[in-house]
């Protein structure tokens, strides 16, 4: 790069001032008053990343732990302008729903999310600095009027010392209301559910949810847990289900159930909830979309599937998450909680050691079910989902994926990816002459070609390179993108255009990727990222502050 080139690009950034700012160099680094995500996956809600964990044992309490502590140093940072405020409430919802007294033993912990995941995840977010008083971990299915009562579960007693020791709220609410002490009828008003329209629904019109989960004021993480379910996978979408109070959580009651509620329960749906579905469902069995022409038998069949899944979508459609999480450091076969093909019936746990993270909630499970061993195209959610315009590709294949490399995401190849078989007991083909094992992969080969084409995210036409972050202090997340795959290389210079960084990247798909620059001992001031590369050069600003 000439010297004349590189004036050339920073005289006006010069003449704004920004070359050495003013922050003095001896000038200590303000303290923290946001919760900063990470931001290359704030900027890409398109894409879905995968994070290997190395836990032995699923008993390993303290590998566990360091897995969860160790991901949220890498997601979250403390900053002082932007992201979260820390005066807005943090709304985690984990899986725990019931699991009949055995969360805390080897039989029930692959129920839930793992409690020592958790513990290092909350560990970490604290670390940046945020306030645990306004950490709230919500579960609709341990209200009184729910199918269990959380008081009794080994999981709720230890769940509360995991957010007693960060200091969160888990079954209280700021009104001074106890989780367990709420029924519906008394939940119209107040401050303890949040209520949002939902103008599209098949079937609700409005839904409550757990406060503070979809308040304007709150951020929502969700972490759910690599298993399979009646629904297939319970993964981030499912896991969302548990937000919405109860007894509106139970969505696996069917149509029939639905309709014959009464009262304030039967005012948050569609009057004519019963036409909604039945066309709907008529409408999609002749378009083919696999297995739902089961029959109601055996527990749940394509029409019931049907209800379930518009009430999920109803759900999703008026909820914004920030981050989605599958913590699949085990993963679980069966029923969902502990029936499976096991030994006298029962569920399976295998060391899967990943986490499928995100900031779509059906992308991440499209990519999950496809690490469970399972084709996505299969399962009617997602046709549904596509139908609504909620999920803009359905084929994983197609979804951009990366791997998450201490932060700094890498693109990769989804199929070089390693798969866990999970099997489930999702719409089985046991009727007019097949037959198929209760729990079984729904893994037969899907044509997503036969599907319309979902619109194309595309590549710009020329090689990009920005800071993701800008400015920077110990280190800059710098993201690129290249139109057509080849070598590229990057290189940094100072304001006299000095190299003082180089990056040989070598061969790189066509995409977007990514590199971490550890600014080290470098003093405060402007500096350049230039990338050369087969598709041409780019070059963006990067200022330093210290």
């Amino acid at each position: 790069m000439k010297r004349r080139d590189f004036l050339a690009g920073v005289t006006t950034a010069a003449a704004a001032g920004v070359l050495f700012p003013r922050t003095g160099w001896g000038r200590r680094t303000p303290a923290p008053s946001h919760l900063q995500p990470h931001p290359f996956v704030e900027a890409h809600p398109e894409s879905v990343f995968i994070r290997r964990t190395n836990v032995g044992d699923k008993l390993d309490t303290n590998a566990k732990r360091a897995e969860g502590l160790s991901f949220a140093r890498e997601y979250f940072t403390g900053h002082e302008s932007t992201g979260i405020p820390f005066s807005h409430a943090l709304a985690v919802k984990p899986n725990l729903t019931c699991t009949t007294g055995t969360g805390n033993t080897p039989e029930g912990m692959g129920i839930i999310t793992d409690i020592d995941f958790m513990d290092g995840l909350f560990g970490g977010i604290r670390e940046t600095g945020f306030p645990g008083y306004n950490m709230f971990a919500r579960e609709a299915n341990w209200m009184a009027n729910g199918y269990c009562t959380g008081e009794y579960l080994v999981t709720g007693q230890r769940m509360q010392a995991v957010t007693a020791k960060h200091g969160m709220h888990l079954f209280d609410f700021p009104s001074g209301r106890n989780i367990y002490d709420m029924r519906f009828q008394d939940l119209q008003t107040g401050t303890e559910v949040i209520w949002r329209d939902v103008p599209d629904g098949v079937m609700f019109n409005r839904i409550g949810f757990l406060a503070p989960c979809n308040d304007e004021q709150s951020w929502l993480l969700n972490i759910a847990k690599f298993k399979t379910h009646g629904m297939g996978m319970t993964l981030c979408t499912k896991n969302l289900q548990g937000m919405v109070v109860a007894p509106l959580v139970h969505f696996c009651e069917g149509l029939e159930a639905t309709k014959n509620r009464s009262g304030a329960e039967r005012s948050v749906f569609h009057a004519d909830i019963e036409q909604r579905v039945t066309e709907a469902y008529a409408r999609h069995r002749a378009a083919g979309i696999p297995r739902w022409d089961r029959p109601e038998t055996d527990g749940m069949g394509g029409l019931g599937m049907e209800t379930w899944a518009h009430r999920t979508l109803d759900s999703i459609r008026v909820t914004n998450v920030g981050l989605n999480i599958i913590e699949g450091i085990y993963g679980r076969n069966g029923n969902g909680f502990t029936k499976g093909p096991g030994p006298n019936d029962t569920p399976q746990d295998f060391m899967s050691n990943v986490l499928i993270f995100g900031k779509d909630p059906l992308l991440v499970d499209v990519v999950g079910t496809w690490l469970a061993g399972h084709e996505p195209g299969n399962f009617g959610l997602f046709h549904l989902a596509r139908e609504r315009g909620l999920l803009g590709q359905m084929d994983p294949r197609r979804i951009p994926v990366y791997d998450w490399n201490g932060g700094t995401p890498q693109l990769a190849v989804l199929e070089e990816m390693p798969r866990t078989p999970l099997v489930c007991p999702y719409l089985r083909r046991n009727y007019d002459g097949q037959s198929e094992e209760y729990y079984h992969l729904v893994n037969e080969p899907f044509d997503y070609s036969t599907l319309s084409a979902a619109p194309a995210a595309g590549l710009p036409l020329h090689v990009h390179i920005k800071a993701l972050t800008n400015p920077v202090r110990d280190s800059a997340l710098i993201e690129y993108t290249l139109p057509r795959a080849g070598n590229a290389h990057i290189d940094l210079y100072d304001i006299r255009g000095s190299r003082v960084a180089s990056f040989s990247e070598g061969w790189k798909a066509e995409g977007t990727h990514t590199l971490r620059w550890h600014t080290g001992h470098l003093p405060a001031g402007l500096y350049i990222a230039r990338i050369a590369s087969v598709s041409g050069n780019a070059h963006c600003r990067v200022t330093l502050l210290r």
